[in-house]
């Protein structure tokens, strides 16, 4: 699967939903692991650029998720790619866009330190 780079330099990125587990399957409440057995975290942001707003649902290792991330937080995202999927299921087809980010980290420390004189 192709993986496309998003370039978030001219963006703000504040957290929509706070971070939680993803789930694998619904109906055994399976929590999803990467291919080294990393648990895999879905946070949701606000994705702001000049010309719109969009809600985007992240997929992310749980070391890249930085603590305290609450509703409204600012953030950067490292590594932010997007990847094409599309599956059949009961013979309908489904198809969208899938983001993976390496990390979120909350950039509400640094806005709240001082600034050297």
């Amino acid at each position: 699967m192709r993986q496309i780079s998003v370039d978030t330099s001219a963006a703000t990125v504040m957290v929509a939903k706070a971070p939680q587990p993803k789930v694998k399957d619904r109906r055994t409440g399976e929590i999803a692991v990467d291919k080294d057995g990393v648990t895999l975290m879905t946070v949701e942001v606000m994705f702001s650029t000049p010309d719109e707003v969009e809600i985007l649902k992240l997929t992310v290792p749980q070391p890249g998720v930085s603590e305290d991330l609450a509703m409204g937080t600012p953030v950067a995202l490292t590594g932010l790619v997007a990847s094409a999927w599309e599956n059949e299921f009961n013979g309908q087809k489904r198809h969208g866009i899938a983001f993976r980010a390496v990390a979120v980290t909350s950039l509400a420390a640094a806005a709240s330190k001082p600034k050297a004189a």
